[in-house]
Protein backbone atom coordinates (compact mmCIF):
# COMPACT_ATOMS: atom_id res chain seq x y z
CA UNK A 1 0.00 0.00 0.00
CA UNK A 2 1.36 3.42 -0.91
CA UNK A 3 2.12 5.80 1.98
CA UNK A 4 -0.68 8.22 0.96
CA UNK A 5 -3.25 5.43 0.85
CA UNK A 6 -1.97 3.97 4.12
CA UNK A 7 -2.30 7.37 5.80
CA UNK A 8 -5.86 7.70 4.49
CA UNK A 9 -6.88 4.32 5.91
CA UNK A 10 -5.19 5.15 9.22
CA UNK A 11 -7.20 8.39 9.38
CA UNK A 12 -10.52 6.53 9.56
CA UNK A 13 -12.06 5.90 12.99
CA UNK A 14 -11.24 2.40 14.26
CA UNK A 15 -14.61 0.79 13.46
CA UNK A 16 -14.66 2.33 9.99
CA UNK A 17 -11.04 1.45 9.22
CA UNK A 18 -11.60 -2.30 9.36
CA UNK A 19 -14.61 -2.05 7.03
CA UNK A 20 -12.72 0.14 4.58
CA UNK A 21 -9.75 -2.23 4.59
CA UNK A 22 -12.16 -5.11 3.93
CA UNK A 23 -13.62 -3.20 0.96
CA UNK A 24 -10.10 -2.53 -0.32
CA UNK A 25 -9.35 -6.24 -0.13
CA UNK A 26 -12.62 -7.01 -1.95
CA UNK A 27 -11.56 -4.75 -4.83
CA UNK A 28 -8.11 -6.32 -5.03
CA UNK A 29 -9.61 -9.83 -4.87
CA UNK A 30 -12.05 -9.13 -7.71
CA UNK A 31 -9.16 -7.95 -9.89
CA UNK A 32 -7.12 -11.04 -9.03
CA UNK A 33 -9.97 -13.55 -9.43
CA UNK A 34 -10.81 -12.12 -12.86
CA UNK A 35 -7.15 -11.93 -13.91
CA UNK A 36 -7.45 -8.22 -14.71
CA UNK A 37 -3.79 -7.43 -14.20
CA UNK A 38 -2.04 -5.02 -11.90
CA UNK A 39 -4.19 -2.72 -9.79
CA UNK A 40 -3.06 0.89 -9.54
CA UNK A 41 -3.83 2.15 -6.03
CA UNK A 42 -3.78 5.93 -5.61
CA UNK A 43 -5.70 8.73 -3.94
CA UNK A 44 -8.09 10.64 -6.21
CA UNK A 45 -9.94 13.57 -4.65
CA UNK A 46 -8.57 12.33 -1.33
CA UNK A 47 -10.26 8.95 -1.74
CA UNK A 48 -8.59 5.56 -2.18
CA UNK A 49 -8.86 4.77 -5.91
CA UNK A 50 -8.29 1.50 -7.76
CA UNK A 51 -7.80 1.12 -11.50
CA UNK A 52 -6.83 -1.70 -13.84
CA UNK A 53 -5.92 -1.33 -17.49
CA UNK A 54 -9.11 -1.24 -19.56
CA UNK A 55 -11.29 -0.41 -16.59
CA UNK A 56 -12.90 2.55 -14.91
CA UNK A 57 -11.66 3.67 -11.50
CA UNK A 58 -13.37 2.41 -8.35
CA UNK A 59 -13.04 4.73 -5.36
CA UNK A 60 -14.09 4.11 -1.76
CA UNK A 61 -14.50 6.48 1.15
CA UNK A 62 -16.17 7.29 4.46
CA UNK A 63 -16.94 10.90 5.28
CA UNK A 64 -17.55 12.51 8.65
CA UNK A 65 -20.58 14.39 7.29
CA UNK A 66 -22.34 11.01 6.80
CA UNK A 67 -20.87 8.99 9.67
CA UNK A 68 -23.20 5.98 9.36
CA UNK A 69 -22.36 5.20 5.74
CA UNK A 70 -19.53 4.64 3.31
CA UNK A 71 -19.52 4.67 -0.47
CA UNK A 72 -18.11 3.19 -3.61
CA UNK A 73 -17.67 5.96 -6.20
CA UNK A 74 -17.60 5.60 -9.98
CA UNK A 75 -17.13 7.88 -12.98
CA UNK A 76 -20.40 9.81 -13.16
CA UNK A 77 -20.09 10.13 -16.96
CA UNK A 78 -20.13 6.35 -17.40
CA UNK A 79 -23.09 3.96 -17.55
CA UNK A 80 -21.86 2.13 -14.47
CA UNK A 81 -24.25 3.26 -11.72
CA UNK A 82 -27.26 3.20 -14.06
CA UNK A 83 -26.35 -0.40 -14.89
CA UNK A 84 -25.84 -1.30 -11.22
CA UNK A 85 -29.24 0.20 -10.43
CA UNK A 86 -30.84 -1.94 -13.15
CA UNK A 87 -29.16 -5.11 -11.89
CA UNK A 88 -29.03 -4.67 -8.10
CA UNK A 89 -31.60 -2.07 -7.00
CA UNK A 90 -33.15 -4.47 -4.49
CA UNK A 91 -29.85 -5.02 -2.66
CA UNK A 92 -28.02 -1.70 -3.07
CA UNK A 93 -28.69 2.01 -2.52
CA UNK A 94 -27.35 4.63 -4.89
CA UNK A 95 -26.51 8.31 -4.92
CA UNK A 96 -27.23 9.84 -8.31
CA UNK A 97 -25.10 8.40 -11.08
CA UNK A 98 -21.88 8.29 -9.09
CA UNK A 99 -22.08 6.12 -5.97
CA UNK A 100 -23.20 2.98 -4.20
CA UNK A 101 -24.09 3.91 -0.61
CA UNK A 102 -23.65 1.32 2.13
CA UNK A 103 -24.59 1.38 5.81
CA UNK A 104 -21.93 0.79 8.45
CA UNK A 105 -24.62 -0.97 10.50
CA UNK A 106 -25.47 -3.68 7.93
CA UNK A 107 -23.53 -6.49 6.35
CA UNK A 108 -22.61 -5.43 2.82
CA UNK A 109 -24.01 -7.54 -0.05
CA UNK A 110 -20.59 -8.81 -1.13
CA UNK A 111 -21.83 -10.70 -4.19
CA UNK A 112 -23.51 -7.58 -5.60
CA UNK A 113 -20.52 -5.39 -4.77
CA UNK A 114 -18.13 -7.87 -6.38
CA UNK A 115 -20.24 -7.88 -9.53
CA UNK A 116 -20.30 -4.07 -9.67
CA UNK A 117 -16.54 -3.88 -9.12
CA UNK A 118 -15.97 -6.42 -11.87
CA UNK A 119 -18.16 -4.46 -14.30
CA UNK A 120 -16.24 -1.27 -13.50
CA UNK A 121 -12.90 -2.99 -13.97
CA UNK A 122 -13.98 -4.31 -17.38
CA UNK A 123 -15.76 -1.11 -18.42
CA UNK A 124 -13.67 -0.02 -21.41
CA UNK A 125 -14.03 -3.44 -23.04
CA UNK A 126 -17.77 -3.79 -22.39
CA UNK A 127 -19.18 -0.25 -22.38
CA UNK A 128 -20.87 -0.77 -25.74
CA UNK A 129 -22.74 -3.93 -24.58
CA UNK A 130 -26.27 -3.93 -23.11
CA UNK A 131 -25.96 -3.87 -19.31
CA UNK A 132 -22.18 -3.80 -19.84
CA UNK A 133 -22.28 -7.48 -20.73
CA UNK A 134 -23.59 -8.46 -17.28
Amino acid sequence: MLPDAKAKFESYPEGVRSIMLTMRQLILSVAEENQLGAVEETLKWGEPSYLVKGGSAVRIDWKLKSPDQYCFYFNCKSKLVDTFRELHSEQLKFEGNRAIVLSLNKEPPLNCLSHCIELAMKYQKNKHLPLLGA
